[in-house]
């Protein structure tokens, strides 16, 4: 007879989050914080790398130096045997690999103790993001056939160090030191005085993944000056020749917008891809949605011109969030694709054109500027008589309606979505701005113009705007702002480029 009292075990995941990137944790680590109930993180994680759990998981920070209590790791371990026993699944997430220095095993032997499944998933450890962050392969066929990697900070209660530095002085390879900030002149000097060459090529290697990764170059001599309480935490020193082959390999701190801070204020559902393409080319990208899009407060009128969609000639877009909200309204309603079979398309643009293609439609027509003007221009020509059906936000300009009326055509507006501005802005991102710590605010709208201008007022003006388009640069001229950049071609690319071009021509200049 099967024991139905037997208590509900759940599993412990430990998780290493790697060095910093949130993508470059690794896929089974993803699935794990999906599946888990509670998620016990250090502070160095990266916060972005949080996203992957569970809406409501529970999130538990183990502290911050210098701003909450630091977690004991007894406190951790029994945490986690507790979730365990409750039936839960957890996952300690950590930075880099649970298996370096990361005291992975305390948590394991206790976990074995008292019979709690577990699973290790093996993350990136801040030695190997060195080697292809920083330029500086910690093997190489001419200069390192081993790599050690060593601590510096042993643990406070051994009577004496485990460390043998005659041995590590005569390492043949990279040494790669964690955790050595503040006793940097103690290991530097042991190393020395156990005959390793103060002249040995070295390099500080701070922050590795990340949009600030900072990289020194230095000696052996010369790293306790250059670091002790000029470099904070967390700090890997690589000390070995492999070092002097930065300059030549480092591509990371190379990339055009590396140092550069960028504000992204499209709404929140719409930023990943602006923010990933800035990201890849090396900026810090802050997210700050100016407006907020929405359902209409009516679907009434777009069902009934969606009932009627074969009296019209023309369904024309001009926005992507119009596409995405007036075809999955019909495909809530009960229809398909195959509804829109006698009417035409006309897109404002690529990114317009990119969003109906995801529903395997193809565009009539696209004008080479894209812009309502050079939309209006294109459909005009043979307007006359025809039917227009536009789909539009719930607020915006008349010029294309207005167009099309003047040239002869019938025009039926339908609002397929709503626009609202954000009321109050991220506690963070205004500190940062206040601070002149923003260099680049990203604006794609007029209405995004308007929103930033009320939520943040005169410090705009501390920061360097570009603009996606000569309509959204005006708006800002009445608004008291001059744009810094506008983009040639009206997309998010031709946005990326304007920072970009623009950044060449300014140089690395604090914004004013």
């Amino acid at each position: 007879m099967q024991n139905t009292n037997k208590p509900v075990i759940g599993k412990i995941y430990l998780v290493g989050a790697g060095p910093g990137d949130p993508g470059l944790i690794t896929l089974r680590g993803v699935d794990c914080l999906r599946r888990a109930d509670v998620v016990l993180y250090d502070y160095l994680v990266n916060p972005q790398i949080l996203h992957h759990a569970r809406a409501n998981a529970e999130l538990i920070c183990l502290g911050h130096h210098g701003h909450t209590r630091i977690w004991s790791q007894d406190e951790i371990n029994q945490r986690l045997i507790e979730l365990a026993r409750q039936g839960k699944t957890a996952v300690r997430l950590k930075g880099g690999d649970p298996a370096v220095f990361a005291r992975g095993a305390e948590e394991v032997e206790s976990l074995v103790q008292h019979g709690i499944p577990f699973e290790i998933v093996p993350g990136i450890t801040a030695a190997l993001a060195a080697g292809s962050c920083a330029g500086i392969p910690i093997t190489h066929r001419d200069f390192a056939s081993a790599v050690a990697l060593v601590t510096g900070q042993e643990h406070p209660d051994k009577p004496r160090s485990s460390l043998d530095y005659e041995a590590l002085a005569r390492f043949p390879g990279t040494l790669v030191f964690y955790m050595g900030v503040t006793t940097a002149e103690m290991w530097t000097a042991a190393l020395i005085a156990a005959g390793k060459s103060p002249a040995t090529p070295a390099a500080i290697v701070r922050r590795c993944s990340l949009p600030d990764q900072q990289t020194i170059l230095c000696k052996l001599g010369e790293v306790p000056g250059r670091l002790v309480g000029k470099v904070r935490p967390p700090v890997i020193v690589i000390v070995g020749e492999v070092t002097t082959l930065a300059p030549t390999l480092g591509w990371f701190e190379k990339r055009p917008l590396f140092g550069v801070t960028v504000m992204v204020a499209r709404p929140a559902e719409q930023a990943a891809g602006l923010a990933n393409q800035l990201a890849e080319l090396g900026a810090r990208v802050l997210l700050q949605p100016a407006i907020e899009i929405s359902d209409p407060p009516d679907w009434s009128p777009v069902d009934s011109a969606l009932s009627r969609i074969d009296e019209f000639d023309w369904l024309v877009f001009s926005s992507a969030n119009g596409v995405r909200f007036l075809l999955d309204r019909l495909l809530a309603t009960g229809r398909d694709m195959r509804a829109l079979g006698r009417v035409k398309l006309a897109a404002i643009g690529p990114g317009t054109t990119d969003e109906l293609a995801k529903y395997h439609l193809t565009t009539d027509l696209q004008p080479d500027q894209f812009r309502a003007e050079a939309l209006a221009t294109a459909l005009s020509e043979g307007a006359a008589g025809k039917q227009f059906l536009l789909a539009r936000a719930s607020r915006g300009r008349e010029v294309l309606a207005e167009e099309l009326r003047a040239a002869g055509g019938h025009v039926e507006q339908i609002v397929v979505y709503s626009s609202s501005d954000v009321q109050t802005p991220d506690e963070e991102n205004s500190r940062l701005l206040a601070a002149g710590q923003i260099d680049w605010i990203a604006v794609t709208s007029s209405a995004i113009a308007r929103s930033l201008a009320a939520m943040f007022s005169e410090d705009l003006r501390k920061s360097r705007l570009v603009s996606i388009s000569p309509v959204t640069s005006a708006t800002f001229r009445e608004l008291g702002f001059e744009p810094t950049a506008e983009a040639n071609e009206y997309t998010m690319n031709g946005v990326i480029a304007a920072i970009v071009r623009a950044r060449g021509a300014v140089g690395n200049a604090p914004a004013t």
